[in-house]
C-alpha cells in the first residue's frame, strides 16, 4: 500500500493536471471583495452568503501570514471565523462558508479538491462540539473535527475524513500544523479517496477508494466550517478561527506537490449562467465513533454508529435570495428522481430541489417539504 502510494505521488507530481477552478484568493485585495458578489451580480471566484449579520471582516480575513509557507503559488491564505453572531438564516448552528462561483465542470469526471487547513492556539476550535469542514451538501466526503454528535465522551481532538458520515481516517489536530488535503473524487465511477500530507511534504494516498453516491450539482461544496450546537452553547462568547490555503480544483492528473508548479491553465470561470442555489448542507448526523486520541496520521476504517439523533445535523444551507427564513434553502418543485436503491433522507436532510440527485423520500416521521425551487427538506 505504501509503495503504491509513493509511486502514485511521484506520478502525480510529474503529471500535474489542469486547474479548472482557482480559489486561492490571489485576485483579492481584501476579504471585503466578497461583498461584490450577489445573486444579481455573480462575480469573483466565491459566492458569499452563508455567514452572520456582522461585516465580512468579522468572519473572513486574508493575509500572507494565513497561508501555508510551502504554498508559493498563493499570495495569501484565509482565516474563517465563527462567533456568537455567526448564525445564518435563523439556524442554530454557527457557520461561515464560501461556495465556488463557477460554471466549470467541478462535478464531472475525476477531479481533485485541494486545500490546506490548520488551527492555532488562539481561538482554537472547541473539541467538545462537532464541526463539519469543507463539505458537500450530501456529505459524501468531508472533514470533521471534535466530538461527533451522539458520540460518547466529553471531547475529541481529532480531525477526521469521513465518507457519508463514517470516519475513514483521523489525526490529532495539533496547533500550527498545516494539513494538506486532496479529495480525490471520481464522479463517473462514484468513488472517493483521500490524499494527505503535512507542512511541505507531497500528498500521499492515505485512504480509499471507497464507493459512495457522489451527489453534487457543482455548486454545493462549502469552504469553511459549520459547528453543531450542543449543551446550550448558542450564546457562548467563544470565537473560533480556521485557516485555509491553496484552495483549487484540478482535473486530469493529481499534482501532489504543495504550492509549487500549480498555476491555473484556465482563467477562473467565475460567473455562473444560472444561479444554482443548492448550497444547503444536509448535515445528516451519521456520527462516527472514532477514538478521541489518535496518533498522527493513523488510518481509521472504523464505521460509525449512525447518529441520526440530533435534529440539528441536517443543516440546510442553500441560499434563498431572501436571507431570512431558517433553512430558507432550496426546494423541489423540480426534484430530481432518485435511483430506486437510494435510501430515504433522514429528518432535516435534503430531499429535492433543482439539480438534486439524492434521496427524494424521507424517513418515517418526516415529510419532504419544498422551501424554494432549489431546496426541499425532510421536516
Amino acid at each position: 500500500m505504501l509503495k503504491l502510494a509513493l509511486v502514485q505521488a511521484l506520478v502525480g507530481s510529474a503529471l500535474a493536471g489542469t486547474v479548472i477552478w482557482d480559489g486561492r484568493f490571489n485576485e483579492f485585495s481584501s476579504s471585503t471583495d466578497l461583498n461584490n458578489w450577489s445573486w444579481s451580480n455573480q462575480v469573483g471566484p466565491y459566492q458569499y452568503y452563508i455567514h452572520g449579520s456582522s461585516p465580512v471582516t468579522q468572519y473572513v480575513n486574508l493575509s500572507p501570514s494565513y497561508k501555508n509557507p510551502a504554498d508559493t503559488v498563493s499570495n495569501q491564505g484565509v482565516k474563517i471565523s465563527i462567533d456568537k453572531t455567526a448564525y445564518w438564516n435563523g439556524q442554530n448552528m454557527r457557520r461561515t462558508e464560501l461556495i465556488p462561483q463557477t460554471s466549470a465542470a467541478i462535478n464531472q469526471g475525476r477531479v481533485y479538491y485541494h486545500f490546506s487547513v490548520k488551527r492555532t492556539n488562539t481561538n482554537a476550535p472547541r473539541a467538545d462540539l462537532e464541526h463539519q469542514v469543507n463539505f458537500f451538501e450530501s456529505h459524501f466526503t468531508e472533514l470533521k473535527y471534535g466530538l461527533l454528535s451522539g458520540a460518547s465522551g466529553s471531547s475529541d481532538p481529532t480531525l477526521k475524513w469521513c465518507v457519508s458520515g463514517q470516519t475513514k481516517w483521523s489525526v490529532t489536530f495539533d496547533a500550527d500544523v498545516w494539513h494538506n488535503v486532496a479529495y480525490d473524487i471520481d464522479f463517473s465511477s462514484n468513488q472517493v479517496s483521500f490524499w494527505h500530507s503535512t507542512g511541505s511534504d507531497p500528498l500521499v494516498l492515505t485512504a480509499g477508494p471507497f464507493s459512495v453516491g457522489t451527489s453534487s450539482n457543482g455548486a454545493d461544496w462549502h469552504l469553511g466550517v459549520l459547528r453543531l450546537p450542543m449543551n446550550s452553547d448558542l450564546q457562548s462568547s467563544d470565537v473560533e478561527d480556521w485557516y485555509f490555503s491553496g484552495v483549487y480544483v484540478e482535473s486530469g492528473s493529481l499534482n501532489t506537490q504543495i504550492g509549487s508548479g500549480v498555476t491555473p491553465t484556465t482563467t477562473r470561470t467565475t460567473t455562473t449562467t444560472t444561479p444554482v442555489r443548492t448550497t444547503t448542507p444536509s448535515t445528516t448526523p451519521v456520527r462516527t465513533t472514532t477514538p478521541s486520541t489518535t496518533p498522527s496520521t493513523t488510518l481509521r476504517t472504523t464505521t460509525t454508529t449512525a447518529r441520526t439523533t440530533t435534529p440539528s445535523t441536517t443543516r440546510s444551507t442553500t441560499p434563498s435570495t431572501t436571507p431570512s427564513t431558517t433553512r430558507s434553502t432550496t426546494a423541489a418543485t423540480t426534484a430530481a428522481t432518485t435511483p430506486p436503491a437510494t435510501p430515504p433522507a433522514n429528518k432535516w436532510g435534503q430531499c429535492g430541489g433543482i439539480g438534486w440527485t439524492g434521496a427524494t423520500t424521507c424517513v418515517d416521521g418526516s415529510t419532504c417539504q419544498a422551501l424554494n425551487p432549489y431546496y426541499s427538506q425532510c421536516l
